[in-house]
This record gives structure tokens, sequence and C-alpha cells, in this order.
């Protein structure tokens, strides 16, 4: 199975027999999760959460009396594992309704948050259907107050937490955009995303990157002295972050046009495996998902997770120790480094960076989709 990152604090010696214990427990999903011969039943799913949830008693108290409640080593880490495989398990056997159902839904949209944070690719539109997840996933902790351990609901409140605190920032990010920009706002996103997605075809598309810059440079052209104006003709308030976003897909596009899909030999290991990730997701997404087991989309939230937790302060790096240059890192960085209105390195304007991030933001948006869509099928059987 794809193992929980690894993680360099070490274990106290007084932990090893929970994690021997949460280690074999973790053996047992997995093993259930690769057995497509029979159908899962509740009965084994339930013993291997109480299982769980004993361990998590245990190293609660224990964690307590040595005044360190708040440690991280590899004993949270497998037990995320758990978690996240019995999580999913109450979905594939009807339970999603039920508090330990969302803690995998929690992952995957911290990291999708996380990644949308940095890259800077959304709209408001895109966070009303967080937010509707939000809604549904707290009606559920919720109802899970008389039914399930403290401990794990505290667990799970302080997930949510977490995540709606992220949702909050982005959308009071994008909420003073004035009203006659969301829709150029809203284009420019799309844009943004069509222009990263062209960025990774296996045959370069140039003509249609080139059409995408020509409705960048019809947006620019109508501004007047540099600002949007409204039907009085007046400039309109709370545009910036508009003009920031028209700059930077302008600049994107040139990066694209210039590389031409072309990716560092440093980096092509990871970019492959997520092209190989989101091409998956994708086939899942428009002609299997009816067939999805929803424990199959473990590993491949896992070997997303690894990947991400690979980078260092954000940056992806070769195995010197390289940074990944602007093209192959992240969209975000052009914003950092303009100077007196030019973006530069040093004397020099980057090549570009953002191919890696964009398509691993892309892969946890489609992790994210596939979930929900697991959760709607499941309501729809009831």
């Amino acid at each position: 199975m794809t193992d929980s990152p690894a993680f360099n604090v070490p274990l106290d010696p007084s932990e090893q027999p929970i994690l021997n214990s949460v280690l074999y427990i973790r053996d047992q999903l997995s093993l259930l999760k690769q057995d497509k011969s029979t159908y899962i039943r509740s009965h084994d799913v339930f013993s291997l959460y109480d299982q769980v949830v004993k361990q998590v008693h245990l190293l609660n108290d224990l964690r307590k009396e040595r005044g360190k409640p708040l440690e991280q080593n590899r004993v949270d880490y497998v037990l995320d594992d758990c978690f996240q495989l019995i999580s999913l398990f109450f979905l594939t056997i009807g339970r999603n309704n039920e508090a330990p159902a969302i803690y995998s839904m929690t992952s995957t949209i911290k990291r999708l948050l996380d990644h949308l944070k940095e890259c800077g690719l959304f709209c408001a539109k895109d966070l009303d259907s967080i937010n509707h997840t939000f809604d549904k996933m707290r009606e559920t902790l919720n109802r899970g107050k008389e039914t399930y351990s403290p401990h794990i609901l505290t667990l799970l409140k302080n997930r949510l937490d977490t995540c709606h605190k992220t949702l909050e920032e982005l959308k009071a990010s994008v909420a003073d955009i004035s009203p006659e920009l969301t829709p150029v706002h809203e284009k420019l996103i799309s844009i943004l995303r069509s222009l990263a997605a062209a960025n990774t075809r296996s045959k370069f598309p140039k003509g249609e990157v080139l059409d995408f810059k020509d409705q960048l440079l019809q947006i620019q052209e109508t501004m007047v002295d540099g600002n949007f104006l409204g039907p009085d003709k007046t400039v309109l308030p709370q545009q910036q972050l508009v003009k920031d976003l028209l700059f930077r897909c302008l600049m994107w596009a040139d990066i694209v046009l210039e590389r031409q899909g072309s990716i560092n030999e440093g980096f092509k290991g990871v970019y492959d495996k997520l092209i190989e990730i989101r091409n998956h997701l994708e086939r899942l997404s428009l002609t299997q998902a009816w067939s999805l087991r929803e424990t199959d989309l473990y590993s491949y939230q896992r070997q997303l997770d690894r990947i991400d937790e690979s980078r260092i302060d954000g940056n992806f790096q070769d195995a010197q120790g390289n940074k990944a240059d602007l093209h192959d890192q992240r969209l975000n960085s052009i914003d950092n480094m303009r100077i007196d209105g030019k973006f530069l390195v040093g004397s020099d304007i980057p090549e570009g960076q953002g191919s890696v991030n964009a398509l691993l933001a892309e892969c946890f948006d489609l992790a994210y989709e596939l979930r929900v869509e697991a959760e709607e099928r499941v309501d729809d059987s009831d």
C-alpha cells in the first residue's frame, strides 16, 4: 500500500505498543481494501473502527500523563491512514451520513484549499461547492454527538475548523471585487486554468494558446488608461486584484508559448507521475465513477500527499537540491517577482514556473470532485 508520509520525530518507547497495534490495524484495513472478491461488511468496518478508537484513547491518556498532548510522530501518521480508510469504508457501506465518514473529505478539502490559496486559481463560484460540502459535514458531525466517541468528534471538529478558516480567507480575498468585474474575474480564472491545461498536453496546442492570449488582449483593450470603467465611465472600485490577474495571465501565456510544454529533466519524474495520476482521475470521473469503489480513492490521495509533502518551503527541488524554475514550479511566484512593473529574476525575465504546481492542484481538485460524486451516488441509492 502507499505508506503515510515519512516523519522524523523520535518515537517515545512507551508509544511503541500503540504503534504496533495501529500498524496491524492498518494492515487489516489494507487487506480489506484490496479484497475485491466480496462485499464490505458493516461488522468488519465497525470492528476495525472500534479497535482504532481504543488506540486513540490509550494514546491520548499516555500523552496527557507525559504532558505532551500535541506531539506528532509516526503513530499519528499511521492513525491518519487508518482513519482515512475507515472513513472511505463508511461511505462504501452506505454510512456516509455518519461522523467517521467525513474524515477523508476533510483531508481532500484541506489540500485543495491550500493549493487554491497558493495558486490563486479560484473565483467565488468555485468556493460555493466547498462551502455547501462544509455545511453538510457540520450537520453530519452534529448528528454524531450522541453516538460516537468524544475523542473522535473533537478530532473531526478541529479538522473542520482548520479547513473552514482557510475557506473564509479565500472567500474574503474575492469578496470585494466590484460586481461589474465579477464576470471578467471568472473569465480570467477560466483562461488561466485552460492555459495550465494546455501546457500539459502531449502535443503542445499552440493555436489554442494563441487564441487564449487574444482573448486576454481583448479584455485588456476594454481598459482605459489602465483601468476598468463602469457604464458611467467612472473607474470601478476594488479592481486591483482583477488587474493583477490579467497581467499574470498575459505573462503566463507568453511563458507557455515560449516553453511549449517542455519541463526541466530534473523535475520530469514528478511531473510525469502527476500526469499519470491526473489522467487516471479524469478517466474515473468521465467513464468509471459508477463502478468506483470509494476506497480506491485512497491510493491516489496518498500518492498526491507524498508528492505535495516532498516540496521544501513550497518549492519542488531536484536531486541536487536545485529549485525548479518559474515555469516548472508555480504560478503564484510570478506575482512575487514584479519589480517596477516587470517580472525579473536578478536582471533576467524568468522562464516561468507553473506546470508542476498547477498540475498538482488540478489533481487535488479531481480527487475532491470524485469524492463528492461518490457521496452523492450513495445518497441517491438510499
